[in-house]
């Protein structure tokens, strides 16, 4: 009853602060200077916090899906995790999914709250930095919080890819024993491909006295066009969080000895699209006066398309 109650509260809360967005008017942006620019205006000081259950269904499917489906002893194929259950490395990446109605997401279906305005709306995974807690993983049963923050969007131009914004979210994510993993993501927005729109909210319907109503009518969201022409790419794109959750699976299994990692720093090279195949090796292994650091690579025919720096303390 009172995981049900906090539900609709931060239900609630979430609504209120959809509305409160929709109501301020976005200027005209016409540079990526001017993009980053309103981006820190408006988003360097908040703190936005969310909060999920952290069950074993999702864990499950997932577990499924990436065709591991023995998770600490359990054949997930058989009977679910059981509460307390460690959520491996990066796994917590399938938790905290956008909240938003289809009509609120971004053309690729991404929450648009740290997302650059238009026309910086082509959203590009380029890499991040997640740091574990090993003796406070999250687990299953936890009432999880998210907390995020913008901690920084610049403007950047390039010969080949033209006026870009690159940000860099910072998410903390609380257990029930405090403080589980810090997820650094960096992001690279480029303009909208000629001829394309960015995916527009509707209005919210409100009541007399000022809740925000479901609506009563219910439509598709269409995309006029493949992500081929909406995005430039020539089929499905592989999503950078699912190469990292593999590129850790493939070091637990090979140089874990039945532990995770401390940290990751890796860098999206090349994108890989969906039905190709790729191949993970480690390149080398240093040693630092508190650890290892091993440096691990995803490539698919001899080319690079992510690179890993993965730190184990002693």
């Amino acid at each position: 009853m009172n995981r049900l109650r906090h539900s609709k509260r931060a239900a609630k809360q979430l609504l209120v602060q959809r509305a409160r967005h929709s109501s301020t008017p976005t200027p005209q942006i016409r540079t990526a200077a001017e993009a980053a620019s309103h981006m820190m205006e408006h988003y360097a000081h908040k703190v936005i916090k969310r909060s999920q259950y952290i069950d074993s269904n999702q864990l499950q499917k997932l577990a499924v899906t990436l065709g591991r489906p023995v998770l600490d002893g359990h054949d997930m194929r058989r009977t679910s995790a059981p509460a307390g259950t460690p959520v491996p490395p990066a796994h917590h990446l399938v938790y905290f999914t956008p909240y938003d109605v289809e009509a609120d997401l971004g053309a690729d279906g991404s929450d648009r709250t740290f997302n650059a305005p238009a026309p910086f709306t082509r959203r590009m995974w380029a890499g991040g930095h997640i740091k574990f807690d090993r003796g406070n993983p999250l687990r299953v049963g936890d009432e999880a919080e998210e907390h995020t923050k913008l901690i920084s969007a610049v403007s950047k131009t390039s010969r080949s890819a033209g006026e870009m914004v690159l940000v860099e979210v910072e998410k903390k994510l609380y257990g029930s024993r405090g403080l589980a993993l810090v997820d650094t993501r960096s992001w690279v927005f480029r303009p909208v491909i000629q001829g394309q729109s960015d995916a527009q909210g509707g209005v919210a319907l409100r009541s007399v006295d000022g809740n925000i109503l479901a609506p009563s009518s219910v439509s598709d969201v269409m995309i006029n066009d493949s992500s081929e022409t909406a995005e430039g790419h020539p089929g499905v794109v592989v999503h950078g969080p699912l190469n990292v959750i593999n590129l850790l699976d493939y070091w637990r299994d090979v140089h874990g000895r039945g532990t995770g990692p401390d940290e990751i720093s890796y860098r999206a090279v090349s994108p890989v699209y969906a039905g190709e195949e790729y191949q993970i090796r480690t390149v080398d292994v240093l040693v630092a006066p508190d650890g290892q650091v091993f440096e691990v690579v995803a490539a698919k025919d001899g080319v690079v398309i992510m690179k890993a720096s993965i730190i184990k303390r002693a």
